[in-house]
């Protein structure tokens, strides 16, 4: 099977339903980030590097967190056949979420100061206590977000993404103008979660049909068919999370919250749109290789066009991103932020493969290697985590840590794509 044929066969390309669909999801995620984008440059005047510091670590830990909370029993809606079932993996989804937020709550009680010096986040202070009700929020958010895709109802999930976008970023600058500190930053950012949980999960209430919502179906029967999800795909995003913010956590240890403050906003301005805009494609991709197995379909096809879709779409801005970083950055942002463009031009590299996996990673519960993705993840954290250590300790270099980190995760991730391809290709 050539790639050429699988690219370029207009017989094969992918239905307009499923164009559109990306189309509405990506509007969403373009939109939202552009008014961030717009805002950008304000609120980069506003608050200082330092306080960019504290919020990249707040929202690193809560990245990190998250995945744990509703043991990724959310990412399992899409698949059941019956909305019963579905209704009940979302059932059971919030009452995990709850009760591993209760015993997050008593863990930070005790060990909240000290977590926070460790973390280098001293400034936020006493806010380190609202990280489990963040945790709480993200969840909802997720939940309410893999029913909203089930249900294929993805111009609500866009139009919540661009209203939580602009309300959030108002209120940092708006914030920021009278209280430019690292803890309004993150006080902002836990009432975001808040307002994007509300709204999300208004919309998914609002679009759910009354015979689903009175449908019951057993928890433990749920929790035990789709036992994968808790024991391989959470901790398998819990690495991957824990990877992805290595270097913010690094730099603050190695070279000061001014350092992790540059690193938050070139990651913010170069990541935020490939995660957005491949969340977007993955969104509706997982749906739509669900249906194709059922049907018999062949998915490696389908992962094929959609990366190199992905593929073509991503090379030239994050190619001017790598060429042009530095100087980008000093004119949009200001002087001070060129050493985050050099950061950024090597995210752009990691950022890109990662921007184009996306249709291979909603393939992997549909494929049912959750647990081989597991161990991939484990070596590759473990390289990239080399990687970074061996810029730290040996070149003693931001900049080469942040590169080697890159890189390597890059390669990890053109490793990933051709195995999963390989795996749909014998399915």
């Amino acid at each position: 099977m050539q790639l050429k044929s699988l690219l370029f066969d207009s017989k094969r390309l992918p239905d307009s339903r499923f164009i559109r669909h990306v189309a509405v999801v990506a509007s969403g995620s373009a939109g939202a980030q552009l008014i961030t984008v717009v805002f950008a440059p304000l609120v980069s005047r506003i608050y200082s590097p330092e306080a960019f510091g504290a919020l990249g670590a707040f929202i690193a830990l809560l990245v990190v967190l998250s995945p744990v909370t509703a043991l990724a029993y959310p990412m399992a809606i899409v698949l059941p056949r019956s909305d019963a079932d579905a209704l009940g993996l979302v059932r059971l989804s919030l009452i995990i979420s709850a009760l591993v937020v209760v015993l997050a709550g008593i863990v930070v009680l005790f060990t909240g100061n000290n977590l926070a010096s460790l973390l280098g986040i001293q400034e936020v202070g006493s806010l380190i206590y609202f990280v489990p009700l963040s945790m709480l929020f993200m969840s909802w958010v997720d939940i309410s977000q893999q029913w909203l895709i089930r249900l294929k109802r993805f111009h609500v999930s866009a139009r919540m993404t661009v209203l939580h976008s602009l309300a959030l970023n108002v209120a940092k600058a708006g914030a920021g103008w009278f209280y430019p500190l690292g803890s309004v930053l993150v006080g902002v950012t836990v009432a975001g979660h808040f307002l994007q949980a509300l709204l999300l999960g208004g919309g998914a209430y609002r679009v759910t049909g009354r015979d689903v919502a009175e449908a019951r179906s057993s928890l433990c029967v749920l929790a035990r068919k789709y036992y994968d999800f808790p024991f391989y795909r959470a901790p398998q995003i819990f690495i991957n999370a824990a990877s992805q913010n290595m270097p913010l956590l690094l730099l603050a240890v190695f070279f000061g919250s001014a350092s992790a403050g540059l690193y938050t906003l070139s990651r913010m301005v170069i990541g935020m749109p490939s995660m957005l805009l491949g969340k977007s494609v993955g969104d509706v991709f997982y749906p739509r290789i669900t249906d194709a197995m059922r049907e018999g379909m062949n998915p490696a096809r389908l992962i094929v066009r959609t990366t190199g879709a992905l593929f073509l779409t991503g090379i030239v801005p994050f190619g001017l991103v790598f060429l042009f970083g530095p100087e980008l950055f000093s004119l949009v942002f200001g002087q001070e932020w060129t050493v985050a463009g050099n950061y950024a031009r090597w995210l752009s590299f990691f950022f890109f493969f990662n921007f184009i996996n996306k249709p291979a990673i909603a393939a992997v519960p549909v494929l049912g290697i959750q647990k081989e993705l597991f161990f991939y993840e484990i070596f590759s954290t473990g390289a990239k985590a080399l990687a970074i250590i061996v810029g730290f300790s040996y070149f003693n270099s931001d900049i080469t840590a942040v590169a080697l980190f890159s890189v390597t995760g890059a390669l990890a991730y053109v490793f990933m794509i051709t195995w999963i391809y390989i795996k749909a290709a014998q399915s």
